[in-house]
């Protein structure tokens, strides 16, 4: 007796996904790990929308301007390709998404990560092969390979006049420091350089959970700013602060920057000087003693490097409150400054706090906030002309790479400009000799 012979088992074509990410690097991480569950499940990236079987937008919903943006992307992928699946902050308020485009096949809040995916279950089943690991330790990633963004906690406890965030993405919920921690260690094994350490409130981190203990590397680890700054110091990549408001807790943060743990940078979002206006933003932290404790912190570590960013035109803004943010500008010395415009936001409670600031003087403090501002950049760039620092490496084209040196963050920041006579990768970590600058980019040699 014959026996038949086998026939091979064809697996089916994986689905492919498409995927807009727009908005902050904390929506950035709420893409990651939407789509490390999808490939996990065996779905491929589709890098074109019309050769999808779905499209994913994961919006942005804090300002107007945003949400135009996130329409925009909609309205294209609805066009390119027809089925799309909307999440993210706008999400949270679906009727004015569902109004322009009502054929959308679902649409999802922040964080909704099961929802996502039960919508793409929906739209596209998986058709997952067990014979393949799709999906890398670390997880799929949107940025480079040589750094990635670590994401502590999710929502915000603050009421900030200006800002919905909380309406949208709810109040904080602290990750244990064990699971941050061991995301962390496996970004690092796969080759990552550098961790951003992201939140809505990075130094109020543990508060909700009360600083509660768990396990990591046979010990017990605190869910506190300075615990996990101080274990993410350990594992021999850059780590860089984002969104730190100046608590005084924050203090016991700067030995770990002046020692090296960590990187000496402090992204903190002051929004305003002037004490009336940070009244009616109602911003956390004592704001009025930002200028002393950022004198006591330089002290401790003269190389801290502090990113701000500020709004011009607040609801009832003087031209003497606006005078008060000037003459702080100046006397603060920041490294790095971001300035934008107030813009109204539908529900935010500074809509009705006093008379809008009219288009054309919210235009006109802006020039002269980031003429003050430039000022003062050029002439802490010129000061480092001369000396060698550590620039990790962006991009390569021919001789020249971009880089960043521990003063600056992806995206944001300013970078370093690098010849050589060795070639260098992306990812390198190099010694580079400043020989100029500008008032926001510096330029060296790799020594």
């Amino acid at each position: 007796m014959t026996a038949s012979p086998t026939l091979p088992i064809v697996p089916k074509a994986a689905p492919k996904i498409s995927f807009v990410s727009l908005g902050c690097p904390k929506a950035l991480v709420d893409s990651e790990r939407i789509l490390t569950h999808l490939r996990a499940e065996g779905y491929e990236l589709a890098r074109r929308h019309d050769g999808a079987d779905v499209v994913i937008v994961n919006t942005c919903g804090f300002l107007d301007s945003a949400k135009a943006e996130s329409l925009s992307a909609i309205g294209e992928a609805m066009a390119e390709n027809g089925r799309v699946i909307v999440t993210g902050c706008m999400g949270a308020q679906p009727e004015e998404i569902r109004e322009k485009y009502p054929n959308l096949l679902a649409v999802t809040g922040p964080q909704a990560y099961e929802s996502v995916v039960a919508a793409v279950h929906e739209a596209v089943p998986p058709a997952h092969d067990p014979f393949f690991d799709l999906v890398p330790p670390q997880g799929v990633k949107l940025t480079p390979r040589h750094y990635a963004y670590l994401k502590i906690s999710e929502g915000c406890n603050n009421r900030c006049t200006f800002c919905i965030i909380p309406s949208l993405r709810g109040d904080l919920v602290s990750r244990p420091a064990g699971d941050v921690l061991r995301e962390a260690e496996k970004l690092v094994k796969a080759g990552v350089k550098e961790l951003l350490v992201v939140s809505q409130d990075t130094s109020a981190y543990g508060v909700d959970i009360r600083y509660a203990t768990s396990p990591w590397q046979g010990r017990e680890v605190r869910a506190k700013f300075y615990d996990l700054a101080a274990e993410l110091g350990e594992l021999g990549a850059w780590v860089r602060m984002h969104y730190v408001y100046p608590y005084p807790h924050v203090d016991e943060v700067i030995p770990l920057m002046a020692e090296g743990k960590i990187l000496p940078y402090l992204d903190m979002p002051l929004q305003h000087a002037s004490p009336s206006v940070l009244k009616r933003m109602r911003r956390p932290g004592n704001q009025e003693k930002q200028l002393e404790r950022i004198r006591r912190w330089r002290e401790v570590c003269p190389d801290l490097a502090i990113r701000s960013t500020f709004i011009v035109g607040f609801p009832g803004e003087t031209e003497a409150e606006f005078e008060e943010l000037l003459g702080w500008i100046r006397e603060a010395k920041l490294e790095r400054v971001g300035c934008f415009e107030y813009e109204p936001v539908g529900g935010a409670v500074a809509n009705g706090l006093g008379d809008l600031v009219p288009p054309e003087v919210k235009a006109e403090r802006k020039r002269r906030f980031m003429e003050a501002q430039q000022s003062v950049s050029a002439r802490l760039q010129k000061a480092r002309v001369g000396k060698r620092l550590p620039v990790i490496i962006d991009a390569v084209a021919g001789g020249v790479a971009k880089g960043r040196s521990k003063y600056d963050a992806p995206e944001i920041d300013g970078n370093v400009h690098v010849t050589s006579r060795r070639p260098l990768r992306v990812g390198d970590i190099v010694t580079v000799k400043i020989e100029r600058a500008d008032a926001y980019d510096l330029y060296g040699s790799a020594v």
